[in-house]
């Protein structure tokens, strides 16, 4: 280690402060977080005509492919053969996604099996197999995303831990000195050792505090007194220090070192030389990214593909890692110029050492020192690293899409930056998560919150759809409207075992590993294109126009991935049907915070109003960013309601206050609390009362359940007449999980929808078939129209209130308000009753009427216990990728698993179902339901040789229509397994201790019959 002079400043123009976020944000909005307006929010990428209702209707049947699920692409770094990538690419083509992010990630292959120099990340053998996935992309119609470095975080092999571009650190050297004892001796050295690669440190400061409590407990930090800090630095000569403590008390010598942090992008290596990660809160650290791939990566080739097939410049979570304090060269100099006071003195309550605080000043000051530092690094984040990648991005033809969390960073503003800002259902807690990432899209005018989704601990090899869609149909609902599927792995790598090479799979020390290796190797690929297609019509309907939100909840820090909720919102507001997102201070400094009607962002979110609590990460105090709390009497007196919740009588300002801050946030809020459109209640659960007070009504109403729902409004810009303010309302509508631990009941009950628009008609758009159909039970007040919604858990559903005759046909006859047949539909235009026994029912129409129905005799209900299965049993070939696929039959006298009969236990593969049913002449003209009962996970059904739709795999209900003749009729029924329980005796170091999962179709299976008359 050397004593050396601090190096340059690497954070280039680092001049605005915390305390002009309003400037910064200005800057920011120009090209960056675009305001709302009628352009952008008519031209986002991708979005359905508008023009008018029936061109979203039209386009809901086979959206375009860009509106699909993607893939992570997992490689074995540039060990792949470009004929296997283009097929691969196919594989995805055919399947009907969107595209593929090609990620370098192989914790299952055993150090030293990869040769980083001859095909490492970033060589000429990667170069050229990404340029083959790219012709192949470009030529079948999909996308490609590239990683922004081999792993996480970004990383390159240009620099070394010493450099000023790499990621840095803050070590802490260490010494006890009693009361009046002299220390004499070199300066402590850190406490912390070096990593590899980091040979030079430079002693930026010494300090000697009085140590005047010990910790509370194990692992907290000691306090020390604030007013005994004293600077050592002068006192050192040529690497020593000699100073003698005051005659009382305890006292602890301070050294700080900047360094290296010596870190390595995950799970490496991945390059020769090594990758070290760069420095993410200065220019520098970029540079050397962009500096990179310009030099070694972006052929003329591979420039031209890009702006053609490639999609978005990816980056994982920011999981900046040190066991010291995580620092930037010239972190004191910017803080100083940003926050407005010398970050020096207050070092000793910032060291930490693995992840924890050591030391502490008595008061208050500490955490609010802490968040100026929380607040200066997520800024230099934003300004120096997402800003110029997002513009380095689209000059390559790409949008930057990124995991902007991990740190204590303004996540939420930071979603408003990029262009697609990233979630994970494996890191995130709940929903609330996602939707603070959704305020800052919405508030950031972007159109995507992506979604890295269905990772599971433990999950190789046995995930199956039904999990995966329970998992999206609940993230859905928290605002994410696009899944990018964990994962699916190149075929093979040096090492790999059958069914080849999986990223995760074998984990450490032989675990089964995250995630799942979804492809044809697997079973269930057979009906990949059912979920596929559910997917991207899914998706389709959650980005078309723009998001709208009732409530806007304030938060006094941006972090997310904390699963930390709203109180009332979480656990009340939402299961009632209130819809809300998050916003942070730097938020309401864009230019689409604007009030037109009491509305915030009126052409975007249309927030209602704006609830403040107080700051839950630092204890509910009530507090407020100067600017924060000045923008907010911007928008009240613009006429935009606002609820605090709490005493704020005595309201602080955030961070470290330098001169009259406090009292300025007070008059501020006091100058708020007098407006007319702001009340102050004392405790969450009044808010519902002061929201009433304010004339603030929730878009959808429904009594206290697990239903959830997004809202999205497609604007009227017809040219004949267009109006921002009319169009269509689409809704999904999910039972969902707060959390994925969560278990939720089937949810059945009436829903009231408000439509932005009267004269309206709820329409139901079937995400797995693509069927557009009018909804004929809906009664309607006013604009609100009520429908009633089962679904069982996780499960999706999409309605539309749009105008009559959407796509054309007859006049729909007016609807019905209730029935006790099983359901009402319309039947060219009128109401059909259907029922599944024959009877007389009772309709009642809109006007009040009843109709009364008599429906003809029902064939009693046929149950199909005798099946003959042929199985197909997938085993190991010659090869890790060779899979032999052997026939097994057997027959069943009542259904149950395939894994309970004797010599099947262990087949993972295919099953096909036939059961032979004869059916008395009674069935001619008569529709039926195949009751499938249990199914181990997706499934088809044929009659008689034909196809019959698929519709929801989470159900197992299935409509046959009039398929079923008199007579003979054969009904067969698919259902494919993963690959668990085989490779439970292929390969039982890693899976063998797992228990069998149960394959099959199970049951009982039943053939419901039912007849529809016209009432």
């Amino acid at each position: 280690m050397v004593i050396g002079p601090i190096p340059q400043d690497p954070h280039v123009g680092s001049s605005f402060s915390r305390r002009r976020f309003i400037t910064m944000g200005a800057l920011l909005t120009a090209g960056a977080a675009l305001p709302w307006t009628a352009a952008t929010a008519s031209a986002a990428p991708g979005a359905p005509d508008a023009a008018e209702a029936a061109g979203f209707a039209r386009a809901f049947s086979k959206p375009p492919t860009s509106y699909g699920a993607r893939f992570r692409w997992w490689w074995p770094c540039g060990n792949v053969d470009p004929a296997e990538v283009a097929k691969e690419v196919d594989a995805a083509a055919d399947a009907g996604f969107a595209g593929l992010e090609i990620a370098d990630v192989h914790h299952s292959i055993p150090k030293g099996r990869l040769d980083p120099e001859a095909h490492g990340w970033g060589t000429a053998p990667w170069v050229a197999a990404v340029t083959a996935a790219l012709r192949q992309a470009q030529r079948r119609g999909i996308t490609i995303d590239l990683t922004i470095g081999p792993s996480w975080p970004a990383a390159v092999p240009t620099v070394t831990p010493d450099d000023i571009a790499a990621s840095s650190e803050l070590a802490h050297g260490l010494a006890a000195v009693a009361a009046g004892a002299t220390y004499d001796d070199v300066v402590p050295a850190p406490v912390v050792p070096a990593a590899k690669g980091a040979t030079s440190a430079q002693l930026i400061g010494v300090h000697a505090a009085k140590v005047i409590a010990p910790p509370p407990r194990a692992g907290q930090p000691s306090t020390i007194e604030q007013a005994s800090v004293v600077d050592l630095t002068a006192s050192v000569h040529d690497g020593r220090l000699t100073w003698t403590a005051p005659p009382t008390g305890s006292w602890v010598i301070l050294s700080y070192w900047q360094r290296g942090s010596g870190q390595e992008p995950e799970a490496g290596p991945h390059t020769s030389p090594t990758a070290y990660v760069v420095d993410h809160f200065s220019a520098a650290g970029t540079t050397a990214v962009t500096d990179f791939w310009e030099q070694r990566i972006l052929t003329p080739e591979l420039r031209r593909l890009l702006a053609s097939a490639g999609n978005t410049l990816f980056e994982d979570s920011l999981e900046i890692e040190t066991t010291a304090t995580l620092w930037t060269p010239g972190l004191l100099d910017v803080f100083r110029s940003r926050m407005g006071y010398d970050l020096y003195p207050w070092l000793p309550v910032i060291i930490e050492q693995k992840e924890k605080y050591l030391y502490v000043f008595a008061g208050d000051t500490t955490n609010k020192v802490r968040d100026d530092v929380a607040q200066c690094l997520s800024d230099l984040y934003a300004e120096h690293h997402l800003l110029p990648l997002r513009a380095w991005a689209h000059d390559l033809g790409l949008e930057l899409r990124v995991q902007g969390y991990g740190l204590e960073t303004d996540s939420i503003y930071e979603a408003a930056l990029f262009d697609q800002p990233e979630s994970e259902s494996l890191g995130f807690k709940n929903l609330d998560d996602y939707r603070a990432l959704s305020g800052g899209r919405d508030m950031g005018g972007r159109s995507i919150l992506s979604c890295e989704a269905a990772a599971y601990a433990n999950g190789a090899y046995n995930t199956t759809w039904n999990k995966a869609l329970q998992t999206l149909g609940s993230i859905y609902a928290g605002g994410v409207n696009q899944a990018v599927l964990h994962g699916f792995s190149y075929a093979d790598a040096p090492g790999a075992a059958w069914p080849g090479f999986a990223a995760f799979s074998p984990y450490y020390n032989n675990a089964v590993g995250y995630g799942e290796a979804w492809g044809p190797r697997q079973p269930m690929w057979r009906h990949v294109t059912d979920v596929a297609d559910h997917l991207r019509r899914t998706q389709f309907a959650l980005r078309a126009g723009v998001n709208r939100a009732d409530l806007a909840w304030y938060r006094q820090k941006g972090w997310t991935a904390t699963g930390i909720g709203v109180g009332w919102g979480t656990n009340v507001a939402i299961g009632l049907g209130w819809t809300y997102g998050f916003i942070t201070a730097p938020l309401l400094g864009l230019d689409s915070a604007q009030v037109r009607g009491g509305r915030l962002a009126p052409d975007g979110p249309a927030y209602k109003a704006i609830i403040i609590e107080g700051d839950r990460f630092r204890g509910n105090v009530s507090s407020l960013q100067v600017q924060g709390a000045t923008e907010l009497l911007r928008l009240a007196r613009a006429g935009l309601p606002i609820v605090f919740v709490g005493d704020w009588s005595a309201a602080l300002a955030t961070g470290l206050p330098q001169g009259d801050e406090d009292a300025r946030v007070r008059d501020l809020v006091a100058q708020l609390r007098a407006l007319p459109v702001v009340r102050t209640v004392g405790i969450a659960d009044d808010i519902p009362k002061a929201l009433a007070e304010l004339g603030v009504e929730r878009a959808v109403e429904h009594e206290q359940s697990t239903l959830m729902h997004v809202q999205r409004f497609v604007a009227d810009t017809g040219a004949q007449s267009p109006d921002r303010r009319k169009g269509i309302d689409v809704f999904y509508l999910a039972n969902a999980r707060h959390a994925e631990n969560r278990k939720i009941v089937r949810v059945e009950q009436d829903v009231w929808l408000t439509a932005s628009s009267s004269g309206m008609v709820p329409y139901g758009f079937d995400t797995f078939t693509g069927e557009v159909e009018p909804i004929a039970i809906y009664e309607v007040d006013g604009q609100r129209i009520r429908i009633r919604v089962a679904l069982g858990p996780a499960e999706g559903m999409v309605v539309a209130l749009a105008p009559p005759k959407l796509l054309g046909g007859p006049t729909l006859a007016a609807p019905a308000l209730g029935t006790d047949a099983a359901t009402i539909s319309y039947v060219d235009g009128k109401l059909a009753a259907r029922a599944t026994t024959g009877g007389t029912y009772t309709t009642v129409l809109a006007d009040g009427r009843a109709r009364r129905t008599t429906v003809p005799a029902v064939p009693a209900p046929v149950p199909l216990a005798q099946w003959e299965l042929s199985l197909e049993d997938w085993q190991p070939g010659s090869s890790a990728t060779e899979t032999i696929v052997t026939t097994r039959t057997t027959v069943f006298d009542g259904l149950k698993p395939w894994t309970s009969v004797p010599g099947l236990e262990d087949v993972s593969g295919v099953g096909h179902y036939t059961a032979v049913v004869e059916l008395a002449d009674s069935w001619n003209g008569v529709g039926a339901y195949l009751d499938l009962g249990a199914v181990f996970d997706t499934f088809r059904v044929r009659v008689n040789g034909s196809d019959v739709p698929t519709r929801s795999v989470l159900s197992t209900r299935v409509d046959l229509g009039t398929a079923l003749n008199s007579g003979r009729n054969v009904i067969e029924v698919e259902a494919p397994s993963t690959l668990f329980n085989r490779l439970r005796t292929v390969n039982p170091t890693v899976f063998g201790s797992s228990s069998r999962q149960a394959y099959g179709l199970v049951g009982p299976v039943t053939i419901t019959p039912y007849r529809d008359v016209l009432v």
